[in-house]
């Protein structure tokens, strides 16, 4: 695959925002790439699915998926002295956003604050950072300045600051998922795929795995390839099976997560492709989180479903980061995966 193409609509996919229930912007740029090669629709609850046209038509259906949605915070209510209290779109840790900065939908920059540390009894001190103790800060006088510029239920976004480091690191955020909504545009505009496909990019997976549910149900695949970024802990004072996959090690095939227990055979013919062709893998040595799989194999009668994930660290933070060439492993996996199994 051409990993240029790959590279530039990560980027430009991670630079736009999109928290779940409102993924419209991240829709509308896919749209603008696809419009005049494929057949697309928006379901109501505000998935694209893309009926992409290959050489040949396949005697099962397979679907290839990814979520836009992207975890972020939410503003609940204005206080009186014009800062914004606050919850969490997706399952975001309030550690990670302290002293950040974040975006309102109308594009104001506001800082993420917090009780002073010098302020803290010894308690607090011990006590895990949580929603109901942040707040945001626009520099508003007051309740009614600020309700000049923001509402309850805006949503504020993490800021964008997508970067590639000297050795080929990604760091940004977004990167759940967009990095598997760029692979999947990817495919369609080179036209990689030999058999008809079934695109599916959904919504509200960060709250629920809501759009995939109805996306599936649509659709009513025999096969689904998930592609996603999944948590990588190979970081200082973790050990053994607890770092679960690691950077540069290549795109991260699953056997069992807190959602799925993936088809076995699709697993095995995943890491045959893989070793095959000279691809590099690995598996997730803990068995935690989950995504889109949860509700898609267990959709109609049942579909067999495998997910291809990017690792990453510091996953559902501003700051996510994961490297351009596990990334490359998984677009090309999922391109010779798709294949395969449409030739079944």
């Amino acid at each position: 695959m051409n990993n240029a193409l790959l590279d530039s609509l990560l980027e430009e996919l991670c630079r736009i925002n999109g928290t779940s229930g409102r993924e419209e912007k991240v829709r509308e740029y896919i749209i603008s790439k696809i419009a005049d090669k494929c057949e697309y629709e928006v379901t109501p609850l505000g998935c694209l699915i893309v009926r992409y046209k290959g050489r040949r038509t396949p005697s099962k259906k397979l679907i290839i998926s990814a979520h836009m949605d992207e975890v972020g915070l939410i503003a609940t209510y204005i206080n009186e002295d014009g800062t914004i209290a606050l919850d969490c779109v997706g399952g975001v840790s309030a550690d990670a956003v302290i002293g950040r900065t974040v975006v309102t939908e109308s594009g104001l920059t506001a800082a993420v604050g917090s009780k002073a540390v010098h302020n803290l009894s010894d308690e607090e001190k011990k006590t895990p950072a949580s929603f109901d103790k942040l707040y945001a800060d626009i520099g508003a006088a007051d309740r009614e300045d600020a309700l000049r510029y923001i509402r309850s239920g805006d949503v504020l976004y993490f800021r964008d600051g997508y970067t590639v480091t000297a050795d080929g690191g990604i760091i940004s955020k977004a990167i759940d998922d967009r990095a598997g909504c760029a692979v999947m545009l990817a495919l369609i505009l080179e036209n990689a795929l030999e058999y008809d496909t079934t695109f599916t990019f959904v919504t509200q997976e960060e709250v629920g795995l809501r759009g995939a549910r109805t996306a599936a149900y649509i659709t009513e695949p025999d096969f689904a390839i998930v592609l996603e970024a999944t948590t990588a802990a190979d970081i200082p004072l973790s050990e053994g099976a607890a770092r679960c996959c690691e950077l540069g090690k290549g795109a991260v095939v699953s056997f069992m997560d807190r959602s799925t227990i993936y088809d076995r055979e699709l697993f095995e013919m995943s890491r045959r492709i893989a070793e095959e062709n000279g691809i590099k893998w690995q598996t997730k040595t803990v068995v935690a989180g989950g995504n889109d799989s949860g509700a898609i194999n267990i959709s109609g009668d049942g579909v067999r479903t495998t997910a291809i994930s990017v690792p990453c660290r510091y996953l559902h933070t501003p700051s996510c980061l994961a490297r351009l060439e596990d990334f490359h492993d998984c677009a090309e996996l999922a391109r010779l995966m798709a294949d395969t199994l449409s030739a079944q």
